[in-house]
C-alpha cells in the first residue's frame, strides 16, 4: 500500500491558479495509477482526473473543461494539480487517490468510481471566492 499526504490548498480569489501535490510513501509510486478527487459541502465526492503511473496518460472529468492539468513526478514520488480559473464552484475538499496498476481501464465508469481507489490521502480544502 502506498501513503499519500496532500497540500497547497487555500483560499483564492475567482480567476486566481493553485497547484495541488500528493506525496506518496511507502511503495513504488509508478505502479499506481493516481487519480485527484474533491468533495463539496454536502455532496458526493467528485471525480477530477488521473494519471497512469508512467504519466502517459490521463483523464478529465467533464467540467475540467481545460482548466486543470495532472502530472506527476515518479522520482519525486510526487502527482500534482494545476488548477486554473478557479471560482467559488471549485470550493472543495480535494484528494488524492490511488491503486495499483498503473495502467488507465478502459472504463471510464472504473476510472472516475471512488470505490476503485485503495489508497487516500486526508485532503486539502481549497477555497474560491468571488
Amino acid at each position: 500500500q502506498v501513503q499519500l499526504v496532500e497540500s497547497g490548498g487555500g483560499l483564492v480569489q475567482a480567476g486566481d491558479s493553485l497547484r495541488l501535490s500528493c506525496a506518496a510513501s511507502g511503495s513504488t509510486f509508478s505502479n499506481y495509477r493516481t487519480a485527484w478527487f474533491r468533495q463539496a459541502p454536502g455532496k458526493d465526492r467528485e471525480f477530477v482526473a488521473i494519471i497512469s503511473g508512467t504519466g502517459a496518460s490521463s483523464f478529465y472529468a467533464a467540467f475540467v473543461k481545460g482548466r486543470f492539468t495532472v502530472s506527476r513526478d515518479n522520482a519525486e514520488n510526487s502527482v500534482y494539480l494545476k488548477m486554473n480559473s478557479l471560482g467559488p464552484e471549485d470550493t472543495a475538499v480535494y484528494y488524492c487517490a490511488a491503486v495499483l496498476g498503473g495502467v488507465l481501464p478502459p472504463s471510464s465508469r472504473t476510472r472516475t468510481n471512488p470505490d476503485s481507489y485503495h489508497c487516500w490521502g486526508q485532503g486539502t480544502q481549497v477555497t474560491g471566492s468571488s
